[in-house]
């Protein structure tokens, strides 16, 4: 019954990410489907590829991936759906788009009786573009942040949301996190987009645990009051748990979630308050990065923000 209920699903709601509106743009000779449309392959390194989700066997691809990090390997709960189809599912997957990176030497089938096997999908990253989110059900971001004061206030500038990254457990090394870094600044160079936002998280809903952690993001990282969100009421956790004085900022950083490191070093800030998700079984903090203050040392590597291609480019 409930393959059924998502099989019905899926004929009425075509993802609106960047897939769907090129598949628009394609023509068909039998009205009412939408034609899938080739790979966007942003780049390789080895055996591994990053690129486009191109339809929604792509998506339910990237959907057990992150089950099997997500449920499997952490904390969180999955509903009834969620564990029977063993996929980590929401409504703003059909919204997105999503980055996936596949190794092209391992194959999976995505159904049981499918009749060609795909590449299997070791790591992925959900992108949703401002002007998708406003025709639909806004940011992700937006359920547990006050987002609308700066989207109003920096109407002038570009928001992209970034979300549910995750990386399968013998894949998590150097080589298959800087592809699908490679692959998600080539895709915010091709949207031009002006800012980041998103949420990161802690493992556990104890924010205490992560004392040290979260103190030298509020006193350290924290937004001025141009970029500021502050988490909703209700969901509002402090982060300022120790003053600025007790922190040991290599004890911090020692134990902050490699992601949220990341986006330090890139430049990012942080919203006021974390939020305990329990569902996930995490301690949220959001991200907002613009792009302006990327660190220029990056752009050697990953290319500048006025370039096109990825430097990882099958035709770089």
């Amino acid at each position: 019954m409930a393959d059924r209920l998502q099989l019905r699903l899926r004929k009425r709601q075509v993802p609106v990410g960047l897939l769907a509106r090129q598949a628009t743009e394609a023509t068909t000779s039998r009205p009412g489907l939408v034609p899938r449309r080739p790979a966007k392959v942003y780049g390789r390194i080895g055996n591994l590829e990053v690129r486009l989700a191109t339809g929604w066997r792509d998506v339910k691809r990237a959907q057990r991936l992150r089950y099997n990090v997500f449920y499997e390997e952490m904390s969180a709960k999955a509903g009834r759906l969620a564990e029977m189809r063993r996929l980590d599912l929401d409504p703003f997957d059909a919204i997105c788009d999503h980055l996936l990176v596949v190794d092209t030497t391992r194959t999976e089938s995505v159904l049981p009786m499918a009749v060609a096997p795909k590449a299997r999908v070791v790591g992925t990253y959900r992108v949703l573009r401002q002007e998708v989110a406003e025709r639909r059900q806004g940011f992700y971001t937006g359920g547990e942040y006050d987002i609308a004061p700066l989207l109003a206030a920096k109407s002038h500038l570009r928001f992209l949301e970034v979300g549910r990254s995750c990386v399968l457990k013998p894949y998590r090394n150097k080589r298959t996190v800087e592809l699908l870094w490679h692959g998600l600044w080539t895709f915010i160079r091709e949207q031009k987009a002006d800012v980041l936002i998103g949420c990161a998280s802690f493992p556990g809903t104890d924010p205490a645990t992560h004392a040290m952690a979260l103190s030298f993001l509020h006193h350290n990282a924290l937004a001025p009051l141009e970029w500021r969100c502050r988490a909703h009421q209700g969901r509002y956790v402090p982060m300022d748990i120790l003053d600025k004085a007790e922190l040991d900022p290599k004890q911090a950083l020692k134990g902050m979630p490699p992601l949220i490191k990341a986006y330090l070093r890139l430049g990012a800030y942080v919203g006021e308050g974390a939020v305990v998700d329990t569902q996930f079984a995490t301690t949220d903090v959001m991200i907002i990065l613009p792009v302006s203050r990327i660190d220029p040392r990056y752009f050697e590597h990953f290319g500048a923000p006025d370039e096109v291609k990825s430097r990882v480019a099958l035709d770089a």
